[in-house]
């Protein structure tokens, strides 16, 4: 069963493991592991921001707004 792009954006995810560069993450309802890589030079992502455990939602970069 192959999901779509849209479906990432409809679970929620609990926080496996952080790293300076990267986070993985698991999806509660399909079980599907992630990880994401932080594409930002200088910005580090933190234990604190994201402990283990921690429930998160990931949004779509398509749908902001256009400044």
């Amino acid at each position: 069963m192959k999901a779509t792009k849209r479906e990432i954006f409809d679970e929620q995810y609990r926080v496996l493991a952080v790293e300076s560069q990267s986070l993985t993450i698991q999806g509660v309802r399909s079980g599907q592991v992630l990880t994401i890589v932080n594409q930002t030079p200088g910005v580090a992502l933190s234990p604190a921001e994201y402990p283990p455990g921690k429930l998160i939602e990931l949004s779509d970069p398509t749908n902001r707004p256009v400044s």
